[in-house]
């Protein structure tokens, strides 16, 4: 499986890693870190270094309560790192829904737009759609992040999230957006009570019939400490999820911790590759 983005063509035959780099003073798991234009490329470099295979940066968080950024603001938080992360030698992701980020990035050489909101703005397919090659990533969420758990939605979370994603899908392939441009990511915590996100992570595969790639963004989501009792930051619990989520077919996972993610995939990817070994011996 490849996924076709503006500068690379991803192979997904192996999980791939995308690290997240929050260029923001208010991320719900590590705002203020790298609020600096210097200190984000700093980390975007250390996560390069640690094995990322993606970096996905975001100028305005989406934890539940948070106000909307204004448009300067953004642009101003995310430009000067995207001008040098996209000379790093790895794709390059923007986690942005506002259409004129997207165009801005994009003609910067950005590779990937992340968008929570599944382009829904207005403009935003026609910002992607535009452009020939840029690889793009449609989230679930259900409500906005100012009210979305205190009002989160109701039933069976697995086939309202793979019919809201197929909708968003074809309203892409109308404007002429190739497949394989097109990856799908079920939005955890967007929304979702803790048992809806378990429900995801549990009936994983009967999002992949379609086809689409799924990135799957567990790093420090809350209802890992709820179920596992663990405190911020997670990282055992964060681990153990994308694990988990790559076992059921994720081909990308986001996650904050990079260094320890790579090394557990790696392990995974032993054990893998020693019981495909195993198959292909028997007669």
């Amino acid at each position: 499986m490849q996924w076709q983005t503006s500068r690379f063509q991803i192979d997904l035959a192996q999980p791939r890693v995308m690290g997240i780099v929050n260029v923001t003073p208010d991320s719900f798991s590590d705002g203020g870190s790298f609020g600096s234009s210097r200190a984000a490329l700093d980390h975007c470099e250390q996560l390069v270094r640690d094995g990322a295979h993606i970096l996905d940066i975001g100028g305005e968080s989406s934890r539940p309560g948070t106000p909307p950024v204004p448009l300067d603001e953004e642009l101003a938080r995310v430009l000067p790192v995207v001008k040098d992360a996209v000379r790093l030698g790895v794709p390059i992701s923007v986690d942005t829904y506002k259409p004129e980020v997207m165009r801005a990035v994009l003609e910067l050489g950005v590779d990937i737009v992340n968008d929570i909101r599944a382009l829904r703005e207005p403009g935003a397919v026609d910002a992607v759609a535009r452009h020939a090659h840029c690889g793009v990533c449609l989230m679930h969420m259900h409500g906005e992040p100012q009210t979305m758990q205190r009002a989160p939605m109701e039933g069976d979370a697995v086939p309202q999230v793979l019919a809201f994603l197929r909708e968003r899908t074809q309203a892409l392939r109308e404007r002429g957006v190739a497949g394989v441009r097109i990856c799908w990511d079920a939005g955890i915590g967007f929304g979702k009570t803790v048992e809806q996100n378990f429900a995801l992570l549990a009936r994983q595969r009967e999002l992949l019939g379609d086809g689409f790639p799924l990135l799957a963004g567990w790093s420090r989501k809350s209802s890992l400490g709820t179920v596992s009792g663990e405190p911020p930051p997670r990282l055992v619990s964060s681990v153990a999820a994308a694990l988990l989520a790559v076992e059921r077919g994720a081909r990308i996972v986001r996650v904050h911790d990079v260094r320890e993610t790579v090394a557990a995939l790696k392990v995974w990817a032993a054990a893998q590759s020693a019981l495909d070994g195993h198959a292909g011996t028997k007669t």
